[in-house]
């Protein structure tokens, strides 16, 4: 009985992290091509140059007691409010150093405009510290159903004023604003939903207790943000706005596909997986048939995005966006790895181990960082390739320490991600080659290329009896009856 709860309860988490992830990206990518179309790649450039700021500074803000609440077993009122005022405690230190910082960042990225762009974007990170324990609250709860309405109202509202400054010539303003006021619509929402308040009594003591777990949190996303941003940051120095726009334009879309996949999944990993920690053979089972689901939707939907990227960034964002296509595919490549590896991180986490999370995170993005150092001088295309292929194998190494940590073996793995990535690489080249007659109607190339890939795909699971595609249906039909 208690495993058909836990089974019904990851099933709604699942739906409702798709319905959050998948509005969140639909709106990203309708809002995405309408900013495209109104700026220039280097006002995505300007900015770009300093999202790696923001990212470290709400990881510092953050210092990873977010995770900590939700891995807490018995948690009280007091661990909320400790992490509350100590995220606001934080965030406001922060920001008046990056505040009186921002004449350096300027210079380094030789832009003058920087300076008062960058202070205003980074209050966006200082207002989302309000709402850290909220969102930690929700996640623990798995109110997914609530977190996708917070995401769609804040993506419609942010977004609205975003493509209307663009529209009335705000140019990069136009995108600082959508950051600044999403997160504060966001806040708003978590607020509402929460039924968590704090309170003015302040003890940090509980600070304490997680900091154990929460430091190697904090260490490892300080790392992790770095390995995202690096090349922006690197091309933000070496480059023009014009290349680093074109860049931040590829990983954007390249995000925003593996975000789906990655949300839906994270939104439901670390609490379910938690809560079944050291029972072995049903911690592997669960974290196998999740693995299965993952690869069931990142494969297809990757590759599904290289073939069909130069279409989709000539129609849907113009031409003028042209340079950034082969470095969407490459980045596509690396994209349908991402949540498989996003997952390997719930699953330490889940654990506990938060040591291996922080040196695995700290290993790979050392080795990023000489990659790119030594290869930029061959081009950023070898550059840009080189980074993904050492992510995709970076893998077996987080493969190694999931063998100690719940009994699963490389054997296992890929016989759970191989029947997904086969059917999608082998039905993404015939439906490439049997389209080619089109190639000169970009718009039909598009919408055909989508339908039939997704058809055939389907269609091949189906037969094949794939499991996940049996599950999927299932559950549906399911919903639909309800």
């Amino acid at each position: 009985m208690q495993k058909e709860s836990l089974k019904e309860k990851t099933a709604k988490g699942l739906f409702w992290g798709a319905i959050n992830s998948g509005s969140t990206q639909l709106l990203n990518i309708i809002f995405g091509i309408f900013l495209a179309r109104l700026l220039t790649p280097g006002d995505y450039g300007i900015v770009g140059m300093i999202s790696i700021f923001t990212a470290i500074a709400c990881a510092l803000q953050d210092s990873g007691f977010s995770n900590a609440l939700v891995n807490i077993k018995d948690i009280k009122d007091d661990d909320y409010n400790a992490v509350f005022w100590f995220n606001i405690i934080v965030s406001s230190l922060i920001y008046v150093i990056l505040f009186f910082c921002a004449p350096l960042i300027a210079w380094y990225f030789h832009q003058d405009c920087l300076v008062e762009l960058s202070r205003f974007v980074f209050l966006a990170f200082f207002i989302s510290s309000f709402g850290i324990a909220q969102s930690a609250y929700l996640i623990r709860n798995m109110k997914n159903k609530e977190k996708a309405i917070i995401a769609m109202v804040s993506m419609i509202g942010s977004g609205l004023v975003g493509v209307v400054l663009a529209f009335l010539g705000f140019r990069y303003w136009s995108l600082a604003w959508q950051q600044v006021l999403f997160i504060t619509i966001t806040n708003i929402g978590r607020y509402h939903y929460s039924q968590w308040r704090p309170s003015w009594r302040i003890n940090l003591r509980p600070i304490r207790g997680m900091f154990s777990f929460s430091y190697k949190i904090l260490i490892t996303t300080i790392v992790n943000t770095v390995s995202q941003n690096i090349l922006s940051f690197i091309f933000g120095h070496l480059f023009k706005p014009q290349v680093v726009g074109n860049f931040t334009q590829a990983n954007k879309w390249n995000n925003n596909a593996s975000g789906f996949i990655s949300g839906t999944i994270a939104q439901v990993a670390q609490p379910v997986l938690a809560s079944i920690r050291d029972d072995g053979d049903r911690e592997k089972r669960v974290f196998r048939k999740m693995l299965r689901f993952t690869a069931f939707l990142s494969f297809p939907a990757m590759f599904g995005l290289a073939m069909v990227g130069h279409e989709f960034i000539v129609t849907l964002i113009s031409d003028r966006w042209a340079d950034s296509v082969l470095w969407l595919q490459i980045l596509c490549i690396g994209g349908a790895f991402a949540p498989i590896m996003g997952l390997y991180h719930n699953m330490s986490l889940s654990a506990g181990r938060s040591d291996i999370f922080m040196w695995c995170s700290i290993a790979q993005v050392v080795i990023q960082i000489i990659i790119v150092l030594t290869t930029h001088i061959w081009g950023i295309d070898v550059m840009v390739t080189s980074y993904t292929v050492f992510n995709v194998l970076w893998l077996i190494v987080w493969q190694h320490y999931a063998y100690k940590m719940i009994g699963v073996t490389m054997g296992e793995v890929c016989r759970d991600i191989a029947p997904s990535m086969i059917v999608a690489i082998v039905v993404m080249a015939v439906v490439y080659a049997v389209t080619l007659p089109l190639v000169n109607h970009n718009v039909v190339i598009l919408l055909v290329r989508i339908l039939l890939a997704t058809a055939l795909y389907a269609v091949v699971m189906k037969a094949a009896h794939v499991e996940m595609m049996d599950e999927c249906l299932k559950f549906v039909r399911k919903k639909i009856k309800k």
